[in-house]
């Protein structure tokens, strides 16, 4: 696995201030780990039809992605959550069953979410599948309807997940599901979830989560970050993050092969001489190891030193877009105005930099979706525009941005209207 940081220093508002990009990136040639993985797909009313249709594809791309060392099960859930295919290797049998299991789907009534996705954490944890970690990949569309049903018991169960050891993924699909409660679940997993709301969008989505699921190397990859010198330190990205002694710790998860993973720290200085030494510790094929990453300290207006600013500009723009949209929610015109504003300038910063690694284009259109709102002082916020926000903004700061990787093939899309 290639590791890289750089460590930046440069004038900030309240002093000197050092910017460290640290990036983790799987080799391509790299053995990639066997996958375990416990489907959970909402069955409820507001699936039928064209939502089921594209849940139903996005799980049949992944099982004909398995190969025989790897092993799925499948949970469907409306009113209640059942078991429907235990773990299983996915040999041509038990292939050819999931397959027709998901062909033969019907929806229900009721989405019992929380239950859902306990159980489905539960289930994928009874079975030991070596040198693989045991993940749930929930396909939604819709709010709890049945148990519970507040932000904090899902941002409990989330973190409850994480902790047993499981790692939970989410797909939200159509113009119902509710960004906050699936960022809730994934968030402590460090994983952030992926909206689709149109046909278009699927195979793409599914092609890059099969990718990433499908190609990981290492596990449990942490950085630990020592610093001397410094009055703070804080980690950017919306890692689990803790303290340790004079050390920081930052989770992020799985490395796989095409899908990097950055992580940015940033600390003021209260010394003109300063260090920071930054660790890793991973899990692969089963062995633990932890190495020691060099630290290259780069010029701000380097190449280097651009992409570590731009990553900076880039967070700073999804907190102050995300701030916005909360503050429009709300009903705040004012504050909403302001972080627009400054969002604005951090686009402008992020433009200047012409980072390719971290493109200021990709940002434009969203803002200018929360301009228009925030223009016509809309009564009723248009739901769809503020989940694919919120949605993008978590993905950034869980830096989970990859390359557009190959679609499956899908059937084309149905219904029943």
């Amino acid at each position: 696995m290639k590791q890289t940081a750089w460590a930046v220093e440069r004038d900030a508002e309240h002093g000197r201030e050092v910017l460290l990009l640290v990036t983790l990136e799987a080799d391509a040639d790299a053995p990639r780990a066997p996958v375990a993985i416990n489907l959970a797909l909402d069955r409820s009313a507001s699936m039928r039809g064209v939502p089921l249709l594209s849940a139903v594809q996005a799980a049949q791309a992944l099982a004909e992605r398995a190969s025989s060392r790897d092993y799925l099960g499948l949970l469907t859930f409306d009113a209640e959550p059942e078991q429907v295919l235990p773990m299983r290797a996915m040999d041509a049998n038990a292939r050819a069953q999931l397959l027709k299991v998901l062909a033969r789907l019907e929806s229900g009534e009721g989405t019992a979410l929380h239950e859902a996705v306990d159980r489905a954490a539960e289930s994928v944890r009874r079975v030991l599948v070596p040198g693989a970690r045991p993940q749930v990949l929930m396909l939604t569309d819709g709010e709890p309807s049945v148990g519970p049903s507040q932000l904090t018991e899902f941002k409990s169960l989330g973190a409850r997940v994480a902790e047993s050891g499981v790692m939970l993924h989410a797909l939200g699909l159509g113009r119902h599901y509710l960004p906050d409660v699936l960022e809730a679940l994934t968030h402590p997993s460090g994983t952030g979830f992926v909206h689709v709301d149109d046909p278009e969008g699927l195979p793409m989505a599914v092609g890059q989560l099969g990718a990433e699921l499908f190609g990981e190397v290492v596990a449990d990859a942490r950085v630990h970050v020592l610093p001397t010198g410094f009055a703070d330190l804080r980690c950017r990205h919306r890692y689990p993050s803790r303290v340790e002694g004079d050390a920081m710790s930052a989770t992020l998860g799985a490395i796989s092969q095409g899908f990097p993973r950055r992580v940015l720290f940033a600390g003021l200085l209260d010394q003109a001489e300063w260090n920071v030494g930054v660790s890793l510790s991973f899990s692969e094929r089963g062995d633990t190891r932890r190495i020691t990453v060099p630290v290259t300290r780069v010029l701000p207006d380097s190449d280097p030193g651009r992409f570590v600013r731009a990553v900076a500009a880039e967070l700073d723009l999804v907190a102050a877009e995300s701030a916005a949209w909360k503050a429009l929610g709300r009903r705040h015109q004012d504050a909403a105005e302001r972080a627009l504003e400054a969002a604005d300038v951090a686009l402008y910063k992020l433009a200047r930099l012409s980072s390719p690694e971290v493109p200021a284009q990709r940002h434009v259109e969203r803002l200018a979706d929360l301009r228009r709102v925030m223009e016509r002082r809309a009564n009723q916020l248009p739901a769809l525009v503020m989940r694919r926000a919120h949605s993008e903004v978590s993905r950034i700061t869980m830096s989970r941005v990859g390359p557009a990787a190959p679609a499956p093939a899908l059937v084309p899309w149905k219904t029943e209207d």
